[in-house]
């Protein structure tokens, strides 16, 4: 079982023989390893059934005899591990307590499928091959942008997406808390956020240009107790949790909760409600004081929720005609001394990018905060394409790269009839493992600046979390190992090898119960006959 994804940097097989854990085989860690041992732990006596007894420690450089053994390695780098199995005993070295949890979910990997199930089924052989491992992350950033402003998750949901995203060595979840559709956060000083916000009266089926429509009530939130488990469960599986307030677009469903965040002298805001539709709504927030005050009290509370360096504002797709029919908004950028609109937006992200770094956080946003010019200290999240990476890090900006042309894992996965709902052009398994997530425009100083990549999982037409899966696998492992492993170029890729590993890899999905899309095509019920979708006929453009 040494078809490991995602692929270490190397793999050493000392034998055919095999070290056969048992009743008495023992579990021990040393001094700073105490975390990942106590999931290893769990997670194992639960799926095994073995006892796994804390052991004594073995002789320097290898572990006792029948004993699975964490020890801490100062000369192994952040992340990184080494893994020796070898005359009935497995030796785990690891540069921190992350890599600890790195080998530990190695380890169940080459126990098998059956070591990802939550209850033991009898069997009584569990061997691990006689192997060396040694291992290291390529990115620093390795995240997964989770949509539940669209269709809510409830949060047994995202937990469970906060385990997968560890099985695959992913360390980002990036929240994407708030949109037109809904607001999903409680802000106590603010309570309609989610008494309004957060319920829309019925949801568009399908694409927009669907007839269709789900004709009863959507929606729900996570109280500020459930972000904080959401979180501290996250840090126990060493994934930091990055939300998503967006502003000054996408911000209907906040509108809707208090209309004297819109603009008023445009538009009757009171009128508007949670959007129930799909697309780029033209109300936004107003450029005021009071709606900077409000917003500084959103994340005030969110500061409290999430440790996180960074908070991500949004900032993508702000319809600005509001703006140029609004008198305030005109007389704001006339007082300001700004040229247009596309300053005024970046007048509004720099108030942020200056207000959370006054707080010693930094601002993320996605790529249009570069339009009108941005704050220093602020990074970006490319999305629409490269360029806005390659432009952000000739900046000096730090840059998470996730085009969509290759990582948007709403986009469709083949291009056959029965696909559910297709949605942009054909992404398969082997487009995501050819992805490479620093530009060569870069220089080797500029490249310095990608802080690594992200796969993101819009949720418009996912209704439900098979249908999450059904988008997300097999593809997040696919983008799981352009993240953490050290591949070759795109087209020297060894994606047969890949697909070989797969064929393993499905065991452990089906053990976890990923509803994914098997390589033949949708089951009968992952289909959607008759559910418009928009798909995008030939190749993305290549930006």
């Amino acid at each position: 079982m040494t078809e490991l994804i995602p692929a270490p940097l190397s793999v050493t097989a000392y034998s055919e023989r095999v070290f056969t854990l048992d009743e008495d085989t023992t579990l021990t860690a040393g001094p700073g390893v105490g975390s990942a041992e106590r999931w290893l732990r769990t997670t194992l006596q639960a799926a095994t059934g073995l006892p796994l007894r804390q052991g004594e420690p073995g002789p320097p450089g290898r572990a006792a005899l029948n004993s699975v053994e964490l020890r801490h390695d100062h000369a192994l780098p952040p992340g990184g591990y080494r893994i020796t199995v070898r005359d009935d005993r497995a030796l785990v070295r690891s540069g921190d307590q992350a890599g600890a949890f790195h080998a530990a979910q190695t380890l169940r990997q080459l126990l098998g499928p059956d070591a990802f199930r939550r209850a033991h089924l009898g069997r009584t052989a569990w061997e691990l091959p006689e192997v060396e491992i040694a291992d290291a992350p390529r990115f620093a950033w390795r995240g997964l942008m989770l949509d539940v402003a669209r269709h809510f998750m409830p949060k047994d949901g995202v937990l469970r997406y906060l385990d997968l995203m560890a099985a695959h060595k992913l360390n980002v979840l990036h929240f994407h808390l708030t949109d037109d559709q809904g607001w999903r956060v409680e802000i106590k000083r603010y309570p309609r956020l989610t008494e309004t916000g957060s319920w829309r009266a019925r949801t568009k089926l399908g694409h927009r240009a669907s007839p269709l429509w789900e004709e009863k009530p959507h929606g729900g939130y996570y109280t500020q107790d459930d972000i904080r488990e959401i979180v501290a469960y996250a840090a126990e599986r060493h994934i930091t949790v990055v939300p998503e307030i967006d502003v000054p677009g996408h911000s209907q469903a906040a509108i809707a909760a208090y209309p004297e965040l819109g603009n008023t002298d445009v538009i009757d805001t009171t009128s508007l409600t949670v959007w129930d539709t799909w697309g780029i709504t033209a109300n936004v927030l107003a450029p005021t004081d009071n709606t900077l005050r409000f917003y500084e009290g959103v994340f005030e509370e969110l500061l409290e929720l999430f440790p996180s360096e960074f908070v991500h504002v949004g900032g993508d797709e702000c319809l600005k005609d509001q703006w140029r029919q609004s008198p305030a908004a005109q007389a704001r950028i006339a007082g300001l001394g700004l040229a247009d609109e596309d300053e005024l937006q970046a007048w509004f992200i720099g108030h942020f990018d200056n207000w959370l770094s006054a707080r010693g956080r930094r601002l993320i946003g996605w790529d249009e905060i570069l339009e009108g010019g941005l704050a220093k200290g602020a990074a970006v999240s490319s999305w629409r394409g490269y360029q806005g990476g390659i432009a952000a890090a000739r900046a000096g900006h730090d840059v998470v790269m996730c085009p969509e042309q290759y990582v948007y894992l709403d986009h469709r996965q083949d291009g056959g009839e029965d696909e559910p709902v297709p949605i942009g052009y054909v992404r398969t398994l082997e487009d995501v493992y050819r992805f490479e997530p620093v530009p060569p425009a870069l220089t080797e100083q500029e490249a310095r600046h990608v802080l690594g990549t992200q796969a993101n999982v819009w949720t418009e037409v996912m209704e439900d979390q098979g249908r999450v899966d059904y988008q997300a696998f097999p593809r997040l492992a696919a983008f799981a190992e352009v993240a953490w492993s050290r591949l070759p170029a795109p087209q020297e890729r060894d994606f047969t090898g890949f697909e070989r590993r797969m064929t393993a890899h499905y065991a452990r999905l089906d053990a976890l119960g990923v509803a994914y899309r098997p390589p033949t095509g949708p089951r009968p019920w992952q289909r959607r006959p008759g559910v418009l979708g928009r798909p995008l006929d030939g190749p993305p453009p290549n930006r």
